[in-house]
């Protein structure tokens, strides 16, 4: 199973550095992400849609989505192993994403009743993720 974190922007260093080293923990999925570049006349949800490949599940994250724990996503990484799907994440630039994406996804979850910087949510989704992972795993990061 794939997981893709799709997003728009460019991070800092010390963003792409922290994504790094939780994608790279990762011992039974693999995580990827891909910041989609801009286009004249498309919007960041449109470009982000238009990333999310024929047999990938989109999952928006936004502030007002599901909220789940730690514990819920691993859940759900169980089910979507057991279903070999691989999944798409978007995130939102700075305005959000609109109702078209959420309409379009599987999911729709919240990492925070706190509206996070969009560039931050790379490295919280991916130790997130992580964490699940260790979960199912039984590993004792997760405590």
């Amino acid at each position: 199973m794939k997981l893709r974190i799709l997003t728009v922007g460019k991070a800092p260093g010390w963003i792409d550095e922290g994504f790094a080293e939780y994608a790279q923990r990762m011992a039974v999925e693999r995580l990827e992400l891909v910041v989609v570049s801009a286009r004249r006349g498309q919007t960041d949800e449109q470009r982000l849609l238009a990333a999310v490949r024929e047999r990938e599940m989109p999952v928006v994250l936004d502030r007002c989505g599901k909220a789940i724990s730690s514990e819920d996503l691993a859940t759900l990484l169980a089910e979507w192993r057991m279903q070999g799907r691989d999944v798409a994440f978007l995130v939102g630039g700075v305005e959000g994403l609109g109702p078209l994406a959420r309409q379009r996804a599987e999911h729709v979850l919240s990492l925070s009743d706190m509206t996070l910087p969009h560039l931050l949510v790379r490295v919280v989704l991916a130790e997130q993720l992580y964490r699940a992972s260790t979960i199912l795993g039984n590993h004792p990061y997760h405590r």
